[in-house]
């Protein structure tokens, strides 16, 4: 007994060719007709189904065969495009995601390599495992007026959490959770709620296990962030040690102008590291940008400083000024700062538990760093 063909076809207005020789049919009834050739050149699914011999009277739409598929219509737009037409893109786009995570669940499913891997290079860049690459993705998503846009050139880190958990992906995992724990506790529910939401008999206050599971990992790595940094300002900045070579050793100021800063007799190097501390827990980074919770850019800052020149010199007048730290000991502090940065990053995938709860995945010529 044959299948009929389904009732109310839809046509894709985009790829329904006059000389195709095959109709592809997803849910909802939405039909493709496209050519067998080019899809059994490159996905050994197709290949082998093509490869099945067929009862003379089946069914046709069109005049051709036709499969009926289980995939969004939508999702199989964008992989026929990307068969057809390839993949391009400018350069990030947060509106790209759709296409990319379209085309990544078919490839995947109809062992499409090129098309795979392309998807995953592209989400790697978007979601790096190394410091590096995030510090020139975070660069990308900042005007030359220092105003932070990630949204406009990446899509919402639930998105990519869901499509990780969705696909197993777990190298893209960390990089999501640290940047959605940088939104405050409210922005982070209502985020991971979007990824399960709750059914219409359910309340909306209500969660799913896996969701609520999510939410912990989230605040969980988000509350390790924060301590991380408040461990670095007492180990590194309270009372910080001057370096053997400090230049400024012998040359006292008086006190710092701050009766809890427990010092007499200062320098200029103590004095800097006391304003890089004061600015630090004033949370001058976060509150000014929206990055409270983020230790790899509050590190970035307590660097950056070193280098700013609105700095108070104390004066009636209000005269700015920078930091008059020695050459030494600016450079031990950097590269301290530049160690902590790292070791920071390196610990994302334990803040937000998921080094041992996604499977491990490796995409050529990609480093992984996690």
């Amino acid at each position: 007994m044959t299948i009929p063909p389904p009732l109310q076809l839809v046509r894709s207005t985009q790829f329904w060719f006059s000389d195709g020789n095959v109709v592809l049919v997803s849910k909802p009834h939405m039909g493709f007709k496209v050519h067998r050739g080019q899809l059994a050149r490159h996905s050994d699914v197709f290949n082998t189904l093509f490869g099945v011999p067929q009862p003379p009277d089946q069914p046709l739409i069109d005049g051709c065969p036709f499969v009926e598929l289980h995939d969004n219509p939508l999702d199989l737009a964008y992989f026929l495009k990307a068969l057809y037409d390839g993949m391009y893109f400018s350069g990030p786009r947060a509106g790209d995601f759709p296409v990319i995570a379209g085309v990544l669940r078919l490839s995947t499913k109809y062992f499409v390599e090129h098309l795979r891997q392309q998807c995953l290079q592209r989400l790697h860049h978007d979601w790096p495992a190394t410091l590096a690459e995030w510090d020139k993705r975070e660069e990308i998503a900042t005007t030359a007026d220092g105003q932070y846009s990630p949204r406009v050139y990446y899509p919402h880190p639930t998105l990519i959490i869901q499509l990780s958990m969705e696909l197993d992906i777990p190298s893209i995992a960390p990089a999501a959770f640290y940047d959605l724990a940088r939104y405050g506790p409210t922005k982070v529910l209502a985020g991971i709620s979007a990824i399960q939401p709750a059914s219409d008999q359910e309340p909306q206050i209500r969660m799913s296990p896996s969701t609520q599971d999510l939410l912990v990992r989230t605040f969980c790595g988000r509350e390790s962030g924060q301590r991380y940094i408040a461990d670095f300002l007492a180990r590194e900045l309270e009372d910080r040690p001057l370096s053997k070579a400090c230049a400024n050793r012998d040359i006292t100021l008086g006190t710092i102008g701050h009766a809890d800063s427990g010092r007499l007799g200062v320098n200029d190097c103590y004095a800097s590291f006391y304003y890089i501390l004061l600015n630090i827990l004033r949370a001058i980074g976060g509150i000014a940008v929206g990055r409270d919770a983020d230790p790899v850019f509050t590190l970035k800052q307590m660097r950056d400083m070193l280098s700013w020149t609105n700095f108070s010199d104390g004066s009636e007048d209000g005269n700015m000024c920078g930091l008059k730290m020695c050459g030494a000991c600016r450079e031990e502090f950097e590269k301290c700062v530049g160690r902590a940065r790292e070791k920071a990053w390196q610990s994302i995938p334990s803040w937000f538990d998921v080094s041992e709860n996604w499977r491990g995945v490796r995409v050529e010529g990609m480093p992984v760093a996690w």
